[in-house]
């Protein structure tokens, strides 16, 4: 039960007539008469339980784009239902405060949209949804919460998405859809062709040219249908904030976006893409296929629930999963920190056999800030964390020399330049013939 201003309203209007007839009487009967009245009207109300109440939700939408929960409340009674409906969310949800006072007719329903923009990646979950259902005086109400089930999952923002047009027409560049025709690189035969100064005479094709009469080379096209796996590292290194980067940005949000524009780029070049999250346990495993439209979405919906954990990853774990997803040479981009007091005991102790068996590539995330604490140190403090960051960058460019001989390929950037830089590095090794 909840009243609503108008009682305490009507008690204060009693005040005249205590004035006017001053006796103790006529402040009860007042009393009693705002009561009765109350009574009356809580007893008139539509009670909450009563109402059909369904939501409709979209299945998914990306962080920061806006969504609406429709909630439609439907009356079977024979009096009209007077309502004030609260649909509680998280807060990350954002979710809007309005909430208008409704009149519903008997027999009839309405709608009513509250409009969302998450904050956050994963599932959201609606609360309770709260009636409150008045008297035709609005003197007081029934009130009971309701459990309307409904999930809306939040996907990945995607930003680095806008890197996309500009390496897929890369791509077609490569596979000869554009004016610009790769040759000679690559190991899929494409086409015969007359030989031009400047070929590779590996290329000329001598039975050919004999049928021909003249001289003939064969012309090659990037693979296709290779198998790409994107690992991602969950553990304590995803965890850490960069500090040069947007507000509460993580090593894990700059890894997601690695995945994602991979994901679509793969897709789109016909290879297959595998997707593994993972730290001391795996948290997403997916076998892709390759269309592009069907590996993006499958890539984000997985994504949108990962969590990074506060342990290190159990890098056995990873490669026992990375056998059974790759039965045949594959490229394997591990997006992962190269952390020199952790390698020996954690990475370094799987890099090797990887290696030999496929083609790696490891994705480290660095932090802009930094670099800058390296050049303007300000300060007794900022020299020794300048020269504790420079002592690390100097270990970390040892370590990454030294697995770049194991036939590792490395890719160091920032947030905003992670996830197109290893694009362009995925690019390069298809052009060259090394998938």
């Amino acid at each position: 039960m909840a009243i609503s201003g108008r009682v305490p309203l009507l008690l204060l209007v009693g005040v005249v007539p205590a004035i006017l007839w001053p006796a103790p009487l006529v402040v009860v009967a007042w009393v009693v008469l705002v009561a009765a009245l109350s009574a009356l009207d809580l007893g008139l109300a539509v009670a909450p339980h009563r109402l059909v109440l369904t939501r409709a939700l979209p299945s998914s939408v990306r962080l920061t784009e806006p969504a609406e929960s429709r909630l439609t409340i439907a009356n079977p009674e024979h009096r009209t239902a007077r309502l004030r409906v609260r649909d509680a969310w998280p807060p990350s949800a954002g979710a809007d405060a309005n909430r208008p006072r409704l009149v519903l007719p008997a027999g009839e329903s309405l709608r009513q949209v509250c409009r969302l923009e998450p904050q956050r990646r994963g599932d959201l979950v609606p609360g309770a949804v709260t009636v409150r259902s008045f008297g035709p005086l609005g003197l007081a109400a029934r009130q009971r919460s309701l459990a309307v089930p409904g999930v809306l999952r939040v996907l990945p923002e995607f930003r680095s998405r806008s890197h996309l047009p500009y390496r897929l027409a890369r791509l077609r560049e490569m596979d000869g859809q554009a004016s610009v025709h790769v040759r000679g690189q690559g190991t899929e035969f494409d086409s015969l062709r007359e030989y031009a100064i400047g070929d590779d005479v590996r290329s000329v094709d001598w039975r050919a040219s004999a049928r021909a009469q003249k001289t003939m080379v064969r012309t090659w096209r990037p693979e296709r249908d290779r198998h790409i796996l994107v690992v991602l590292d969950t553990s304590r290194w995803a965890a850490g904030r960069i500090a040069g980067g947007p507000a509460g940005q993580t090593r894990l949000d700059a890894g997601i976006e690695t995945c994602l524009l991979m994901g679509a780029l793969g897709g789109a070049s016909g290879d297959r893409m595998s997707l593994l999250v993972a730290d001391r346990q795996v948290q997403v495993r997916l076998q892709g296929g390759g269309r592009s439209g069907g590996t993006l979405a499958s890539f984000a919906d997985g994504l949108s629930v990962v969590e990074p954990v506060l342990a290190e990853a159990d890098w056995s774990l990873i490669a026992g999963q990375v056998d059974r997803l790759c039965n045949q040479r594959s490229l394997v981009i591990l997006v992962t920190g190269l952390d020199p007091a952790l390698y020996a005991e954690g990475l370094g102790t799987v890099l090797p056999v990887l290696a030999h068996d496929h083609q790696v590539m490891i994705a480290h995330v660095t932090d802009p800030a930094e670099a800058a604490t390296r050049r303007e140190p300000s300060g007794l403090t900022a020299v020794y964390d300048a020269a504790a960051a420079g002592r690390l960058a100097l270990s970390t460019r040892a370590l990454a020399d030294r697995v770049r001989r194991l036939g590792v390929e490395i890719v160091h950037a920032d947030p905003d330049h992670l996830a197109p830089a290893v694009c362009d590095a995925y690019l390069a090794l298809k052009a060259a013939g090394r998938l």
